[in-house]
């Protein structure tokens, strides 16, 4: 699974980043949690490439009421142009995640030691998403994202099973706007050689943290 990232890169050199059209400000985040309101990078109807904030916890359009979404943080990559939570927005609402990395806990004994994955080239990640827009009784418009995971590559084996999945920068266009059909090559295991990991202090796992040493390597 993916449950927690961090995202300090300004809103300009994202901007810069993914070619995007529009943008909206963000405050530096080291701890992000499923239930709050992330960046989201879509294709807009006039095929912009625009940069928004949905909340993390997909919602489908046919949903009853907005609580699924608490269960709904990620999909599996093996299951969602199948399953009825994700098809439709894998089908037609793509979209990426950017984040300076994400954390990821790796089982020692009876504890849980949490480690920080990024690229070593200190440029944001693109995890690969769904995105969804559901409309309440009353009118309102509540849109969301979950993240889209897949195995290891060969840096997460040793840490855990699932991980995100990674979009390479020339795919980008293709898993915005591609036909589903056309993008199943790019919901696997990273590739990239460039990623890194280390691992990182314990109260990365408390959500009230939000501190830029989260991030950082713990002392040898």
């Amino acid at each position: 699974m993916c449950g927690r990232y961090a995202l300090s890169t300004p809103s300009a050199d994202l901007k810069t980043h993914f070619d995007l059209d529009e943008v909206v400000a963000l405050t530096p985040r080291y701890n992000i949690p499923p239930g709050t309101d992330i960046p989201v990078i879509r294709q807009s109807p006039e095929h912009k490439r625009v940069l928004h904030l949905l909340r993390w916890g997909l919602v489908p359009h046919w949903a009853g009421n907005p609580d699924i979404g608490k269960r709904l943080n990620n999909a599996r990559a093996e299951s969602v142009a199948e399953k009825p939570a994700f098809r439709d927005a894998f089908k037609r609402r793509r979209c990426l995640v950017p984040a300076d990395g994400f954390y990821e806990w790796k089982t020692e004994g009876a504890h849980k030691l949490p480690y920080f994955i990024s690229h070593a080239s200190g440029q944001p990640l693109a995890l690969g998403g769904v995105w969804e827009s559901w409309r309440g009784p009353g009118g309102e418009i509540l849109r969301t994202v979950c993240l889209i995971t897949t195995g290891p590559n060969a840096l997460m084996a040793p840490i855990h099973d699932r991980m995100p999945v990674i979009v390479p920068q020339q795919d980008w266009g293709r898993w915005l706007a591609g036909q589903a059909a056309d993008v199943t090559d790019l919901i696997r295991p990273s590739q990239d050689s460039g990623l890194q990991a280390w691992p990182v202090d314990r109260r990365v796992s408390r959500t009230s943290e939000d501190e830029v040493s989260l991030t950082r390597p713990l002392p040898t």
